[in-house]
Order: structure tokens, then C-alpha cells, then sequence
């Protein structure tokens, strides 16, 4: 809902939605600000280095997901299973747009997508297309192939600090 904020009357959502949509910047405020994120930035062609934010953001979903089992006790199947039951529960508060966006991330299955390179490429060239400008997003996932290994390599650096960041 953090993404949606705009849309909201924060005074009238639960508490829990509060702390999350709360939580949601302050991990989008470290992620933003980050040395790690800042410098991997800086590995993206000019053309698509004003997304690097958004294509960093989705490549880092794929590699949670790659690399579940470091941080996680539970299964990731099941993990994204109550995280849409858990979306379906609060429909009812979400703005209008966000309950269609919400109802297509459940039946299309984002999430799992977003555990193959097709399935984040995928992904990003949708976003490309939702972008009010004419852009050069679309292939991002090319240099994501590209810069591979220092992606990961760096997500499993920059990771872990974010728990702690959140934890505290």
C-alpha cells in the first residue's frame, strides 16, 4: 500500500496498515540511500540508469527469491500463498486502483515470475510500457544478465543489512 499512498486516507486504515505502509518507506529510504544501491547504479548504460531504481528493485526480488533459504525458515511457495490471502483479506480498504492491480499480481502469479531472468524481464518491459514518457527501459534485463554476478554478489551484501535496518 506504500506504493499507493497517495490514493489512501491514512487516518481511516488499521493500525497494522499504518506500521506497514510505514515500514515500506523506511525500507525504500535505506534502499534509496544505500552505498551499495548507490554504486550499483552506476553499472547501468545512460539510457536506462534513471530505472536503474526500479530495474535494482525487481532484480532484487528474483535474487530473495533465488536465495529464499538463507533468510527464511519457511517455504517460499507458501510464504506467497499467504501473502495473497493476506492481500485478498484487505481488498476491501485498498484504493480502487490498487485492488486491480492487486487482483492481477495474485492470478498472474507475479511473485513466482519473479524467480526466473525471463519472468523479471518480463516484468520490466510491462513497467516500461507504464511509464507516461517515452523511455528505453524495455531490455533492461540485458544488462541485468550482463552485470550478473556483481548484482547478486551485492544484493547478498546489501541484504542483510536491510533486516537489521528494519529489525531496529
Amino acid at each position: 500500500m506504500g506504493d499507493f499512498r497517495k490514493y489512501l486516507g491514512e487516518d481511516t486504515l488499521p493500525d497494522r496498515v499504518n506500521s506497514g505502509i510505514s515500514n515500506h518507506l523506511r525500507v525504500d529510504k535505506f534502499t534509496d540511500t544505500h552505498p551499495v544501491i548507490l554504486d550499483l547504479k552506476c553499472l547501468f548504460s545512460k539510457e536506462r540508469r534513471r530505472f536503474a531504481g526500479i530495474v535494482l528493485d525487481v532484480t532484487f526480488d528474483y535474487f530473495l527469491i533465488r536465495h529464499w533459504q538463507k533468510f527464511s525458515n519457511s517455504d517460499i511457495d507458501l510464504f506467497i500463498d499467504q501473502a495473497h490471502d493476506k492481500i485478498a483479506s484487505l481488498s476491501d480498504i485498498m484504493p480502487t486502483r490498487m485492488q486491480h492491480v492487486m487482483s492481477y499480481m495474485i492470478e498472474d502469479q507475479w511473485l513466482r515470475s519473479y524467480a526466473t531472468l525471463e519472468g523479471i524481464g518480463y516484468a520490466l518491459d510491462r513497467m516500461s510500457t507504464r511509464i507516461r514518457f517515452e523511455n528505453k527501459m524495455a531490455g533492461a534485463i540485458e544488462e541485468v544478465e550482463n552485470n550478473y554476478q556483481g548484482l547478486e554478489e551485492r544484493f547478498l551484501l546489501f541484504f542483510p543489512s536491510l533486516l537489521e535496518h528494519i529489525e531496529t
